[in-house]
């Protein structure tokens, strides 16, 4: 990716979201997913292959189930064999985990983490929840079980349109669509800090929350699957749109926190199930291309890590953050 590493470049964190293709297609209401289907044999070795290339580490949030089958195991236990890091994203990758009572989320966190380090021999510091759904519940388990950060907050006004958009022509029960109703956040969540921050609990306790990227001020996303899916109209559009975030991003001192998706490498030929997700219509060399392009241009622009050590080197400037302190509702 580049021959010298300039270490005055800011910090920027890497995460990739492994959802499988049975998590896409049940969140979907598809039918078939019980089966648990996967791309795993594709996908993994793809991404390894591509991030060797870059010499990067990165994290990948894993869900516990897909630890708990033998044909994933060889490939989740490569990640950390690889030197990148595995972080926590649920058991069963449920966007609604959030409506769940305190026993059950516990559940699902600790079997979520038993699997994986039973497969990659690694415990996870960091949690994403599934549709980016938070609570107080998850965040004082977290804290209860020595978790480093959380990375669940996606702060942007559209959830609901992208909720709305990825459901176009679903069909649900009236109870299917009332437990998805929070996937992608809410309006609410535009409010919410783009900046690394502290949540402030009831129980007296802080956790650190490292949120997703979104442009700043604006607060519109511009994680990888949304800019492949401007990238299908026009790659000029894309590329100006991915550089004006860089800039305000620097412009505002905002740390970076880019997020990747499994279907960012996965073509229309490769997973037709999830013809229904934005940019699946594009092949998988088109979308290697995009990117490279795109994590080449931000390493121009910063030294690209994984979410721990970006946390930790977030953690040892606290006390500009401890300012910044942010009381969940």
């Amino acid at each position: 990716m580049r021959k010298k590493k300039n270490n005055k470049k800011p910090l920027a964190s890497i995460s990739l979201d492994l959802d499988n293709l049975w998590s896409y297609m049940k969140t979907h209401g598809e039918a078939g997913w019980e089966g648990y289907p996967s791309y795993f044999h594709i996908f993994i070795p793809r991404v390894l292959e591509v991030l060797e290339d870059l010499e990067l580490k990165i994290t990948f949030f894993v869900v516990g189930q897909d630890a708990t089958f033998q044909k994933n195991r060889r490939y989740l236990a490569q990640l950390s064999a690889e030197g990148h890091e595995v972080g926590n994203h649920s058991f069963w990758h449920e966007p609604w985990l959030n409506i769940y009572d305190r026993k059950r989320i516990e559940e699902e966190i600790k079997n979520a983490e038993n699997a994986i380090i039973e497969v990659t021999g690694q415990k996870p510091l960091g949690f994403r929840g599934p549709g980016f759904c938070t609570s107080t519940h998850i965040f004082d388990i977290l804290i209860d079980l020595g978790y480093l950060y959380d990375a669940s907050v996606l702060p942007t006004f559209l959830g609901p349109l992208a909720r709305a958009y990825y459901f176009k022509g679903a069909e649900f029960q009236n109870e299917e669509k009332k437990i998805r109703k929070g996937l992608f956040g809410s309006l609410r969540d535009g409010l919410r800090p783009t900046r690394p921050y502290f949540w402030k609990l009831p129980s007296g306790n802080k956790l650190l929350e490292i949120p997703i990227t979104c442009v700043p001020l604006l607060k519109m996303p511009f994680h990888l699957s949304y800019l492949m899916y401007i990238a299908r109209y026009s790659k000029e559009l894309m590329r100006f749109y991915l550089n004006f975030a860089i800039s305000l991003c620097k412009l505002t001192r905002t740390p970076l926190s880019f997020l990747l998706h499994p279907l960012d490498l996965i073509g229309k030929e490769d997973a037709p199930e999830v013809a229904f997700f934005p940019a699946m219509d594009m092949e998988r060399k088109r979308k290697r291309r995009i990117f490279l392009e795109v994590i080449e241009t931000l390493a121009k622009h910063f030294r690209l890590v994984s979410m721990n050590v970006f946390a930790e080197h977030i953690l040892r400037e606290k006390e500009d953050i401890m300012a910044r302190n942010y009381r969940i509702q």
